[in-house]
Parts: C-alpha cells; sequence; structure tokens
C-alpha cells in the first residue's frame, strides 16, 4: 500500500512539473511512441563519403529579390555570416568503393534530386513578385524580405511534400522527450512537443524512409537535472550526449551511415554547443540547431540551424504584442533597450547612452512603474545587443512590437538567414558604432523606415509559435533550414 501511494505521489509531482512549464493541453496529453525496429538479419551498412555542395555568403546588404537561395555555382567565398545554401550542379566526386543503397534510400535521394531540379528551376526565374497564393490562401510574399521568393516557395512546397523525420523513442522522460514551454527556453520545449505529438505531416514511424533523424533530448533539462550549481562543468551533459548517440548508433544503422550527417539535435540553451561536445561526430557533422550560434565558436552555418530565441512568459504572446498598433501611430522614441548588464556588448551601451539622451530610452533595469512592452510599442528601433551569448529575445519581441530591431553583436549567425533578407526589416550596427548610435538612427530615411515596418509585418508570421503549428511559422521554419541542410547532403 505504500508503495502504491508512493508511486501515485511521484506521478503527481511529474504531471505538476509538466503543468508549471506548459507543455501539457488537449493536444499533448497522448504520447506516441515510435516502434523500436528489430533487423532479423546481419548488415553492415558503409560509412559512404558525404558530398556537402558550395555555400554562397552575402557580402552585401543590396541583395535583389531574385537572388537564388539556391544558386547553381561550384565556389564558396565566405565572409560575413549571411548564409545562401546552394545547390550546385558538377561538383567533383572522389572515386569510391561500391557503395549499396536500400530501396527505400534510392526512392528517397531521387526524390531530393527533382527536389533540387524544381528549386533550381524556380531560382532561375525573374520579374517581381509581390505574393504568392496557395491552396486558396495568400500568403505575403514581399519580393524584398526573401533572398529568392521563388526559390523559397518552391522549396517550401517541396518539404511540404516529401521531407519525413523520424523521432527516436529511445530516452525517458523528463530530459528526453520533453522541454520547457515557458519563459526563455519556450522554443525548445514547443518544438520537441511538437515532433513529439504533432506534425503528423512530416513525421515517420519507419525509420528506413526518413530523411533524417531527430535526438529529443533537452540541454535545458540536462542543466535542470543533471548540472551542479555554480560548478560551470558540463561533464554530465557531454556525458548524457555521448551516452544517448551511443545507444543509437549501437541499436541503428542510420548514424553510422553518415556519421550523424542527417541526425539533428535542437537546444535553445546557452550551453547546448558545450553538450554536443559529447560526440565529436555530433558537434562537427550532425545538424545543431542552436540559439547560441556564434560562429566564432564552432557553429557552422553550412551545417547548422540558427534557432531564434523567443521567450514568452507564461507561455504565450504577451497581449499587447499580439496587436500593434496601426502604423500610423506616434513612436515618440527613437529607440529603447532595458537589461541586464552582462556579456562585452551591453557595458558599451550603457556607457555611452544610458541616462544621456531623452530620445534614447535606454536603461539597465526598468523602474516598476514604467512597461516594458509600452516602450516598444512607442519607439521606433529596439535595441537588441547580445549579453553572454549572441542571442536575443528582444529580435523576437521588436518583431512582434513592430520596433525595427537593432542588431548589436558580433559573430551572430541570424535565423533563417538563409531565406531571409534581415537588412529589409532590420538594421544591424557595428559594435564600434555604439558612440555614433543617435546620429545612425537618425540618418535612416524615412522612406526606408517605412519598408522596415512593412518587412516586419510581412515576416511576423515566420516568428510566431502556433499551438498546433501552423503553415509558414516557426516551426516549419526551423523545418525548412533542417530540410535545406538535408537537400545538400548526397548519400552517393
Amino acid at each position: 500500500m505504500e508503495t502504491n501511494s508512493s508511486a501515485l505521489i511521484s506521478l503527481l509531482l511529474f504531471l505538476s512539473v509538466l503543468l508549471m512549464f506548459g507543455c501539457i493541453n488537449n493536444n499533448f496529453f497522448s504520447v506516441n511512441s515510435s516502434p523500436k525496429f528489430e533487423y532479423t538479419t546481419v548488415f553492415s551498412v558503409p560509412i559512404v563519403e558525404l558530398q556537402t555542395k558550395a555555400i554562397s555568403i552575402s557580402t552585401s546588404s543590396d541583395h535583389h529579390h531574385d537572388d537564388p537561395i539556391l544558386t547553381v555555382h561550384n565556389s564558396a567565398a565566405p565572409s560575413n555570416n549571411t548564409t545562401v545554401l546552394t545547390v550546385t550542379k558538377n561538383v567533383k566526386k572522389k572515386k569510391k568503393k561500391n557503395v549499396k543503397l536500400s530501396k527505400e534510400e534510392e526512392e528517397m535521394e531521387h526524390g531530393l534530386a527533382r527536389a533540387r531540379a524544381t528549386i533550381r528551376k524556380a531560382a532561375s526565374l525573374t520579374g517581381n513578385i509581390s505574393r504568392i497564393v496557395a491552396d486558396g490562401d495568400e500568403n505575403d510574399v514581399a519580393g524584398t524580405i526573401y533572398l529568392n521568393a521563388r526559390a523559397f516557395y518552391q522549396s517550401y512546397m517541396e518539404m511540404e511534400k516529401r521531407f519525413k523525420v523520424h523521432v527516436y523513442s529511445e530516452g525517458e522522460l523528463p530530459i528526453v522527450h520533453d522541454g520547457p514551454c515557458k519563459d526563455i527556453y519556450t522554443v525548445e520545449g514547443r518544438f520537441i512537443h511538437e515532433m513529439e505529438h504533432g506534425a503528423k505531416r512530416f513525421k515517420t514511424r519507419d525509420p528506413r524512409r526518413a530523411h533524417v533523424y531527430f535526438m529529443p533530448f533537452s540541454v535545458t533539462w540536462m542543466v535542470k537535472y543533471l548540472y551542479k550549481p555554480l560548478t560551470y562543468d558540463h561533464t554530465a551533459m557531454k556525458q548524457f550526449v555521448a551516452d544517448y548517440v551511443r545507444v543509437v548508433s549501437s541499436k541503428y544503422p542510420f548514424w553510422n551511415r553518415t556519421q550523424g550527417a542527417d541526425h539533428f539535435m535542437l537546444s535553445c540553451h546557452d550551453w547546448g554547443p558545450h553538450a554536443s561536445h559529447g560526440n565529436p561526430f555530433l558537434y562537427n557533422t550532425s545538424i545543431r540547431v542552436l540559439c547560441n550560434a556564434n560562429s566564432s565558436e564552432g557553429f557552422s552555418p553550412r551545417k547548422d540551424v540558427s534557432l531564434p530565441e523567443i521567450h514568452l512568459y507564461g507561455g504565450n504572446v504577451p497581449p499587447k504584442l499580439i496587436s500593434p498598433p496601426p502604423a500610423t501611430s506616434p513612436r515618440p522614441y527613437l529607440a529603447f533597450f532595458s537589461g541586464g548588464l552582462h556579456g562585452p556588448i551591453r557595458p558599451i551601451l550603457l556607457d555611452h547612452w544610458k541616462g544621456r539622451d531623452p530620445d534614447l530610452q535606454v536603461y539597465e533595469y526598468l523602474p516598476k512603474d514604467l512597461d516594458y512592452y509600452s516602450f516598444m510599442l512607442r519607439s521606433k528601433f529596439c535595441l537588441c545587443p547580445s549579453g553572454h551569448e549572441v542571442a536575443s529575445p528582444r529580435i523576437v519581441e521588436a518583431i512582434y512590437a513592430e520596433c525595427v530591431p537593432v542588431i548589436l553583436s558580433d559573430h551572430y549567425v541570424l535565423p533563417f538567414s538563409d531565406v531571409l533578407r534581415w537588412e529589409a526589416f532590420a538594421i544591424q550596427v557595428n559594435v564600434s558604432e555604439i558612440p555614433r548610435l543617435k546620429e545612425v538612427l537618425i540618418s535612416v530615411p524615412e522612406e526606408k523606415y517605412r519598408r522596415l515596418k512593412e518587412g516586419l509585418r510581412a515576416i511576423r508570421k515566420h516568428f510566431v509559435l502556433n499551438q498546433p503549428a501552423k503553415r509558414f511559422d516557426v516551426f516549419h521554419m526551423i523545418l525548412h533550414s533542417i530540410w535545406l541542410r538535408r537537400l545538400n547532403l548526397r548519400l552517393v
């Protein structure tokens, strides 16, 4: 009797934790476990040579609306952090030993080849495009906000038609198959839950028919349950990741087939990159979907995906940001920032502008009688400096408030920059220009500011978390970024 009571108490405590973090609702209460596959014959799958296409790195801020996101050329020209994934026609291949693909693998590779061809064709089309209509719905696709609207739309359609993800069933709650659904790491838990309990179009229970494989562990929950506070010791997290990779690579042939190149992890915690060090192939070869997308600390836009940091207090968009005021509403402040003094950039910002100019409302901590979101809604520009790490939730908050984001960061690979033209809805200011910040912002012509606001309204849908997910929202944009990396990978 005592044992049963203890078990019941433990179950109630665990359910209360899930409710606390907003992950249980009518849609997410049932759990669909993936079946375990047993192989009756012993066979080995050779580790094939991975062929990754070139990446064109954009160096200028004056992309034309018809610049392709999937271009046809053979060389890479790295410079800054705005990435444009490319599909090439003629890539020189090394000779390799016979690589036998299964029937399912051959079908998938043929399907991906057809997708590349249709995307290349769409990318080559010219002419202005202001919107694309699909399935009777108007999806505003302003030519200015995408590197190539036609190519993006065609790629998105191909993703919906073909892309399949297998979610590994291995691992136990709460560290695996669960994640935070409220507050600063919201996007991590919401993505895991959507993949586990939704996303029917994209999920496959048959791993042989999957294009990519998701390892659904939560680094945030690793920190909560495994990390010893104040030690800054990441060993337990890295060991957990190492053990997880060891289990799936021993049990199934898929990891060894590509050395993990078609596997992905997702983390919004600052320590996501540290956890990925648990396995060298995960760090160097796999797709890492990270909020901490710092190109100076190992983040590689060629294979990794930048994840937008979305801070939802209570799990929902703040009411004031659900419907921003009309574009004609006055915004009396030139710029606004309020945030803690941490990291290398914020001290510079506060030293130059805190309390210095009424046009630039810069605070370390906002007084209790003032409202954070009201300031955003009454400011033309919202300053988004990096803190300890490069990502900032203020960028998405600014998008919601239609307050033009001012990116103050070094080495930050912006989310979805493989398809979005960030200069069409945001401004990037070098850290060295912070002393001249007011001069820089005042110099933005009114017509350009108006276009930036239009761009914010157009791209908002790409940064919204819906429950359940909706087409073109942030969940689907994350999937699309993963789809692009898989498109640029060939098994033969």
